[in-house]
C-alpha cells in the first residue's frame, strides 16, 4: 500500500515539539524526499481486540547514506479530513526519548499527527554504523532535511537555560510555592541569575527555594507528587543510564505517573508488537523509553538557544503560533513570553481568552 507519509505539498504542514528536553532548532516542515522510505499500515496491535479504530501506518525513512542512519516514525492520520487538516510533527526529549510514549500516553487525537523518534537512538531508530550516533541539536535538526511552510508552531519549547531554567523561581512565586520575602531576597542577591550562585546570600536562599519546589510535581503542580523519591530517583537514573533489563515496578502511590511508563517496556519488547509495528529486525536488541547517557549514545548540545532561529523565522515573514501550559515547572510559561517580549514586536490585538466549546480554555 502506498504510504500516505510524507504530506502531500498542498498539505498544511506545521511541527508540534513537546516536552522538556528535545532538540532545540524547531522548524515548520514538510519532508522532503529523503534517501529511503519503508511503510507499513497497522490494522491490528496487541492487546487491543479488533481492529484499530484510526489509520497508523509506521515506518523506517533514511536520513543518512553514509552511516546507515533510519529515523522511524507514527503516522496517525486524522478522523475529520486528512486531505485538508494540518500535519503536526511531534519530537520528544530526552535527547532520546521515544515518541511511543507520546502516542500511548500523552496526546489525544488531534489532526493527522507525524511522531518521529529523533535523534537517531531514540525508540526505534537507528544507525548500522555507530559513528551514525554521534549527532547534535544541529545535525539532528538537519537530518530531518526540512523546508519551512506557511507556518510553524512550538508547544512548551525548551529555547535555552538562561531563559528556560531562570524563569522557575519567578514562575513559582506566581503559583504561590515561595512567599513575597523569599521572592524579594533572591531577586535582591542573585540579581536575575539563579544559576550561577555568585555568592553566599544568592546560594542560600536558592536552596531553601529549590527545597520548597521539591515539594510539588516540577511538570505539572497541580498533580499528585510522588513520595516515593527512593524509587523515583532510582528509576529515572537507570532509565537516563540506559541500563538494560526491565524497570522497576511502582508502588500503588505512583501509578497515576509511572505506571504506563512501567507497562510500556514490556508492551514494546514483544515480538507480536515490534512484528506489528514492523520493527526491522536485529537493528535494535530492547526498546527504552530514554537513553540520555552521553557516555553510551553521544549527543553535543552545540546550539545554547534556539531564541535567534525563531527570530529569523519570523522576522523572515513567516507566521508563528506559540502555545504552552501553565502549570509547568520545567519549562515555565514566563520564560516563553520573556523571549517573545525581547524580539519588541508591535502588539496589534488585545490580550484575551482562548476559547473551546463556548468555555475560557488559556
Amino acid at each position: 500500500m502506498a504510504s500516505k507519509f510524507p504530506c502531500r505539498v498542498d498539505a498544511h504542514c506545521h511541527c508540534l515539539s513537546l516536552s522538556v528536553l528535545l532538540p532545540r532548532l524547531v522548524a515548520c516542515l514538510a519532508l522532503l524526499p529523503l534517501l529511503s522510505h519503508a511503510a507499513s499500515v497497522v490494522t491490528h496491535l496487541p492487546g487491543f481486540h479488533g481492529p484499530l479504530p484510526f489509520y497508523l501506518e509506521t515506518g523506517y525513512v533514511g536520513v543518512e547514506e553514509a552511516t546507515g542512519t533510519e529515523l522511524f516514525y507514527y503516522f496517525v492520520e486524522s478522523e475529520r479530513s486528512p486531505a485538508t487538516d494540518a500535519v503536526l510533527l511531534w519530537l520528544s526529549g530526552g535527547p532520546r526519548c521515544s515518541v511511543l510514549c507520546g502516542l500511548t500516553l500523552e496526546i489525544g487525537p488531534v489532526a493527522n499527527v507525524l511522531f518521529v523518534d529523533s535523534p537517531v537512538g531514540a525508540g526505534f531508530s537507528y544507525a548500522r554504523d555507530p559513528k551514525g550516533y554521534d549527532v547534535g541539536d544541529i545535525s539532528s535538526s538537519m537530518q530531518m532535511v526540512t523546508f519551512l511552510r506557511k507556518g510553524y508552531l512550538v508547544g512548551n519549547p525548551v529555547t535555552g537555560d538562561k531563559i528556560d531554567k531562570n524563569s522557575r523561581i519567578p514562575t513559582s512565586h506566581s503559583f504561590g510555592i515561595i512567599s513575597d520575602q523569599l521572592y524579594e531576597a533572591v531577586m535582591k542577591n542573585c540579581e536575575g541569575d539563579y544559576l550561577s550562585l555568585k555568592n553566599k546570600l544568592c546560594a542560600d536562599v536558592v536552596q531553601t527555594i529549590t527545597g520548597l519546589m521539591s515539594e510539588v510535581s516540577e511538570s505539572n503542580v497541580l498533580e499528585t507528587l510522588c513520595h516515593s523519591d527512593t524509587l523515583r530517583r532510582k528509576s529515572l537514573l537507570e532509565e537516563r543510564n540506559g541500563l538494560g533489563g526491565p524497570p522497576h515496578e511502582p508502588p500503588p502511590e505512583c501509578h497515576e505517573y509511572f505506571y504506563g511508563r512501567y507497562l510500556i517496556y514490556f508492551w514494546a519488547n514483544d515480538n507480536a508488537t515490534r512484528a506489528a509495528l514492523g520493527i526491522k529486525e536485529g537493528t535494535l536488541t530492547e526498546w527504552i523509553r530514554c537513553k540520555e547517557d552521553p557516555s553510551r549514545i553521544p549527543y553535543t548540545y552545540d546550539l545554547p538557544s534556539s531564541i535567534q532561529c525563531h527570530f529569523n523565522v519570523t522576522t523572515s515573514g513567516y507566521r508563528a503560533l506559540v502555545y504552552r501550559g501553565d502549570h509547568d515547572l520545567v519549562v515555565p510559561f514566563s520564560g516563553t513570553r520573556a523571549w517573545i517580549r525581547s524580539f519588541n514586536f508591535a502588539i496589534v490585538d488585545d490580550w484575551r481568552a482562548w476559547h473551546l466549546h463556548g468555555q475560557a480554555a488559556g
